[in-house]
């Protein structure tokens, strides 16, 4: 048997305190997540992340650094998912985009309603990165093999 991680990404967006979330249809039940997705041929890691967030938020984004790489098992389907953790500045919101199926829509939340909503979440990895992120945990877009 071989084993095929899923190469991932996501973006911390954070703007006047709040983060940039995505409400989503799982399973029947709404959850939440940073944008994120998977890594799609030709492209480096930060388009990736810039992509899936205009994908599923509407919102156009700088991708500024990485807060970091980590594996992610997940229960329901045993995949190991290898998830690129970018950090990105908002540029600007097209309202009009469409929206990757699934999606209900964007929604900023502070870092205490984060908490408060653990159970909503998708994944722990969704909290784990914003805490790193709001630690310090921060690298240059370098370590990725490329800006852009």
């Amino acid at each position: 048997m071989s084993f095929q991680p899923h190469v991932t990404v996501a973006t911390i967006v954070e703007q006047e305190g709040q983060f940039l979330l995505v409400r989503e249809w799982i399973d029947g039940q709404e959850r939440l997540n940073q944008p994120a997705g998977h890594l799609e041929a030709g492209e480096t890691l930060a388009q990736a992340a810039g992509r899936e967030t205009m994908e599923e938020t509407g919102w156009e984004v700088e991708v500024t650094g990485v807060v970091g790489v980590d594996l992610y098992k997940a229960p329901a389907n045993q995949i190991t998912y290898v998830r690129t953790t970018f950090i990105a500045r908002a540029v600007q919101h097209n309202a009009e985009a469409p929206l990757d199926t699934g999606i209900i829509g964007p929604i900023w939340l502070s870092v205490e309603q984060i908490r408060s909503r653990a159970a909503q979440l998708r994944s722990p990895m969704v909290l784990k990165v914003i805490e790193d992120y709001l630690s310090g945990r921060r690298f240059p877009l370098e370590v990725t093999g490329g800006q852009g």
